[in-house]
């Protein structure tokens, strides 16, 4: 009698919450529709106040002492992935027109097989820039990481980001609010695979970088200063 009793609750609690989800089925899609769309409109609007310090045209920024190259992944131990190449190269080609004088090359180094910087610079030296102007960062291993690197381990206060569309206006973001002045070059160069998923993901790790610059400020890996 008592196993029935038991089946019986459990068969009662959930024949309430299907009259549950029955009831307020529409709210609950239109609070998820709600909560999933958010980000869209406050990404665009934060976006808007620094509009004028991004730009596709090369050769309308200003001219700026540094350029900080967001890793982007590699296909393998020594290839740079489309959207890194195009980086690189978008880099390359800014320092050639005299835009900038040294190149920052931020990514991640955990590993021996995982290498960014070092296959940033290989690329950047084997289209002509001295190795002299090249810096590595090998703890860039977020946005946020190689911003506050630039800021309190390089000592900047002025950069221009090359980045793709998709990522420039949250990697301008976190720069200027860590207390750099920042430019933003878009890299674009090609369709990207998966570009749209990319798209939709960068608004939502938008809403991180909210939240890392003003409430969690995450650890970031330090060291010496070093002057460029």
């Amino acid at each position: 009698m008592k196993r029935q009793r038991i089946l019986r609750k459990i068969g009662s609690f959930f024949s309430y919450l299907v009259r549950y989800w029955k009831k307020n089925l529409a709210i609950i899609i239109i609070f998820v529709v709600i909560l999933l769309a958010t980000p869209f409109p406050i990404r665009a609007l934060i976006s808007r106040s620094f509009d004028e310090r991004v730009f596709s045209n090369m050769g309308e920024v200003p001219n700026i002492k540094v350029a900080l190259v967001l890793g982007a992944g590699l296909e393998d131990k020594d290839d740079a992935s489309d959207i890194l190449e195009d980086r690189v190269l978008t880099a390359v080609e800014m320092y050639k027109l005299g835009k900038v004088d040294k190149i920052i090359m931020s990514g991640d180094n955990r590993t021996i097989t995982h290498d960014e910087p070092s296959t940033m610079i290989a690329l950047a030296k084997e289209n002509g820039v001295p190795e002299e102007d090249l810096q590595p960062d090998y703890a860039g291993r977020r946005t946020y990481d190689s911003c506050f690197r630039a800021r309190n381990i390089f000592t900047l206060s002025e950069l221009v980001v090359i980045t793709q569309e998709f990522h420039i206006d949250r990697a301008v973001y976190i720069c200027s609010s860590l207390g750099i002045t920042t430019y933003g070059v878009v890299a674009d160069r090609r369709d990207y695979e998966g570009e749209f998923y990319l798209k939709i993901r960068d608004t939502y790790a938008f809403m991180l970088a909210i939240w890392d610059v003003n409430v969690r400020k995450p650890e970031v890996v330090l060291g010496d200063k070093i002057e460029i």
